[in-house]
């Protein structure tokens, strides 16, 4: 081999490892590319830390590159624009340090949601519609009543705390004739005066603050009600209270104009009280037809209905002072959320009491309409 031939091979063979040593900076035909093109095909990722300059950063790769990074003759790395950095030197076992790798900055993390503030809260209405009995002998049962009021009241706000509106009606058990005129002689016309009634209250309850013919929150209740609730013993013999309730939640007379404009809602949990001391015998039909009828009016769910029956028990406890109220008893005791208690009691705050605890079941149970 001449002299000539031993240079170029002596040469070549010392371009060979330069080149591949400088591949990751661009040695070669890139094609137009440059080095930082080439570092990024290779997964190349530069991380700044805070409170440095980018000319100080260091080059980490990830993924599996096919070459180190260049080095210096002293050791240490080079980048694409040939700076020198720091190494940095793995952990035994091989290990990136903690700070190594990518860092994206994902923002900042949202709070958390806590669920109890986006629970829905179906229960915050409550629709109270007492049928009150107004034959010659309920003078007194009256009088237990409107004292036991307001104590009940009071423990439905008390217990239900997430209700925000209350709606309070009284009926009599006939087409009440004392009534203001233009919903007088009218079965199941919520009761806005009583004048002229034997044994009553004898004066015009309302205004209400509702402007319609119910009782709210917003009233003096034990004024409001006390006045309403004693309807007088001047009424029929022939008592219908399931009648008188079905008119006063039916349809007919919810109707703009009607007497009972905007009494009954739909999403809001109904609590009927009926008070009577004779048997039901005036009203059309049976107890499961007015269990079924009272039912459709509030969308086919019974258990969104309480219903609280002051009547003849079935046990003798009441003697002479009521009719066993077997068919009533049997309407009652048909609802999830039914109780009956003795119209003979010497007041009726205990059975509201206990019946406090089915409401607020019931609250809680409560399906919303649709």
């Amino acid at each position: 081999m001449n002299l000539g031939n031993r240079q170029f091979i002596r040469r070549a063979a010392l371009a060979v490892p330069v080149c591949v040593g400088l591949f990751g900076a661009g040695c070669g035909d890139d094609g137009g590319r440059d080095s930082a093109s080439v570092g990024a095909s290779l997964g190349a990722v530069t991380t700044v830390s805070p409170g440095t300059s980018p000319e100080a950063s260091s080059s980490t790769t990830t993924g599996e590159g096919p070459d180190a990074a260049p080095t210096t003759s002293d050791g240490t790395s080079t980048g694409a624009g040939g700076d020198t950095g720091a190494t940095e030197e793995a952990p035994p076992g091989g290990e990136a340090p903690s700070d190594s790798g990518p860092k994206f900055d994902l923002g900042d993390s949202p709070d958390p949601v806590d669920p109890g503030a986006q629970e829905a809260k179906p229960c915050v209405k409550i629709d109270l519609l007492f049928v009150v009995d107004n034959s010659s002998s309920m003078k007194q049962e009256q009088v237990n009543l409107v004292a036991s009021f307001p104590t009940f009241v009071s423990e439905i706000q008390q217990e239900l705390a997430d209700a925000e509106s209350l709606h309070i009606g009284v009926v009599s058990t006939d087409d009440y004739e004392h009534n203001e005129p233009a919903c007088a002689d009218t079965l199941g016309a919520l009761v806005t005066q009583t004048t002229g009634a034997e044994g009553a209250s004898d004066a015009v309850c309302g205004p209400f603050v509702s402007g319609h013919r119910f009782m709210t929150e917003a009233d003096d209740l034990p004024t409001s009600f006390t006045c309403a609730a004693q309807v007088g013993i001047d009424g029929s013999g022939d008592e219908m209270p399931i009648d008188a309730a079905l008119a006063a939640l039916g349809p007919d007379l919810a109707a703009p104009g009607g007497c009972n404009e905007q009494f009954v809602r739909e999403d809001a949990l109904l609590v009927l009280v009926i008070i009577t001391d004779e048997e039901e015998e005036g009203s059309a039909g049976d107890p499961p037809q007015w269990f079924n009828a009272l039912t459709a009016l509030k969308g086919g769910v019974e258990s969104n209905i309480v219903v609280l029956s002051l009547i003849g028990p079935k046990n003798p406890a009441c003697m002479d002072a009521a009719e066993i109220g077997e068919r009533l008893t049997e309407f009652t005791e048909m609802f999830t959320y039914g109780s009956v208690g003795q119209i003979c009691a010497a007041n009726y705050q205990m059975f509201f009491h206990e019946a406090i605890a089915g409401i607020a079941e019931a609250c809680d149970g409560f399906m919303p309409p649709g």
